[in-house]
């Protein structure tokens, strides 16, 4: 079976994997969900004429002459005072502008005697003021459909009235971690068993990036103790993520079993190192992600396929992973058949990510992590890559 190039994953999870249903959340819950529909205004911004300072309001014409105060008004205070000709009105930033006033003197260019001020400059009109509906009218788009709300999008919602929005639902996530050798961290550790990493990463990281508490089952190496566990997990998720078992060994059980609980496989086997072994299919909108054993491995996919897939589970519009840009430190071995997903130290160069590879790559290796900031990925090719090469990247 060819190796599908890891370029090609991201179409298979573009075209298979369909949005999650919509859900109206209130703003506090909408933090980190992507937008079904677009966030439109409630009230203009701004929601009437203001002062942009601290000053004095004035009409324009009789900056040269002065003054006489009429009253003053402050962020908050609906504007009682009318501004007439002569006349002036102390204003602090935010204020509502009175009526017949068409600009704000600031402070620092007007003298004060009492209740007569005297402008020192001239004060074109508008000046000082911030008119309503400048930033946005009522019913404006704030946000589009397929964003994901940030705390910038959540701000400008609020202050444009939005109390609720409409969001793709968050996706449940399932995770079953296969073979006989693991053992939880903190039991006793027979012979020939390992600690299990591959829970606990799994784990975290779906929190680590908002999706909450997986539900973590622990499956022996067992074909009918893994469909029972797969079945019921295909049932109540809408993200299965397996770890072992898809490669090609007597007790890989994960494509086997996956077929005869009508998930239909899309592709099984990628062209990246590590990772090799990925399988993924869906059965009925529910996706399942088949990773290997090996904890670097699963690693690599939650943050490069995992990753793609939750995106397109949540409509998201913006390609994930997100690559960015960088240039490497020193040179990189090539791989001529697979492309290599390396680990690497990141530092910033004038504004240049530079990136240096880091010792133990191996898939079963994860100690370096400590010091990884990025996942590079290194394209398949025969010639190595050198120091200044340009390369695409990931935080990890």
């Amino acid at each position: 079976m060819a190796l599908l190039p890891l370029a090609d994953a991201f179409g298979h999870y573009r075209e298979v994997v369909q949005p999650l249903g919509m859900q109206r959340v209130p703003l506090e819950l909408a933090l980190g969900a992507v937008l079904a529909e677009p966030a439109l205004a409630r009230i203009a911004l701004p929601r009437f004429t203001q002062s942009s300072l601290d000053g004095y309001a004035i009409r324009s014409a009789d900056a040269g002459r002065p003054l006489t105060l009429v009253g003053s008004t402050a962020a908050g205070e609906a504007a009682s005072a009318s501004v007439g000709p002569g006349q002036a009105v102390r204003i602090l930033t935010g204020g509502m502008l009175p009526v017949g006033a068409d600009a704000v003197a600031r402070q620092e260019i007007v003298d004060r005697a009492g209740d007569t001020i005297a402008i020192r400059a001239a004060v074109p009109p508008g000046e000082g003021v911030r008119f309503e509906g400048e930033e946005l009218v009522e019913g404006a788009v704030i946000a589009e459909a397929g964003q994901r709300v940030t705390a910038g999008i959540l701000a400008a919602m609020a202050m444009a009235g939005v109390d609720a929005v409409d969001v793709h639902r968050r996706p449940r996530v399932a995770v079953l971690v296969t073979g006989d050798e693991v053992v939880k961290v903190g039991d006793a550790l027979g012979p020939a068993k390992v600690y299990d990493a591959n829970g606990p990463l799994l784990r975290a990281w779906f929190v680590e990036n908002g999706y909450g508490e997986p539900v973590v089952a622990y499956v022996r190496d067992d074909e009918a103790a893994l469909e029972e566990a797969m079945s019921a997990a295909l049932d109540s998720a809408d993200l299965v993520v397996t770890s072992g078992g898809v490669s090609v060994g007597d007790r890989d059980y994960v494509p086997a079993v996956a077929d005869r609980l009508g998930v239909h496989q899309v592709f099984w086997k990628v062209a990246q190192k590590p990772g090799k072994p990925l399988w993924f299919g869906t059965r009925e909108g529910t996706v399942l992600l088949g990773m290997p054993g090996n904890p670097a491995a699963v690693l690599v996919c939650l943050a490069v396929h995992a990753r793609a897939v939750l995106g397109h589970l949540e409509g998201e519009t913006a390609a994930r992973p997100a690559w960015r840009q960088g240039v490497l430190d020193g040179p990189v071995e090539a791989d001529s058949e697979r492309d290599r997903l390396v680990r690497m130290r990141m530092s910033l160069d004038d504004g240049t990510a530079r990136l240096g590879l880091l010792p133990r790559q191996e898939s079963h290796m994860l100690s370096n992590l400590a010091s990884a900031h990025a996942l590079v990925w290194l394209p398949s090719r025969e010639q190595a890559f050198a120091a200044g090469d340009k390369v695409r990247w990931i935080p990890i």
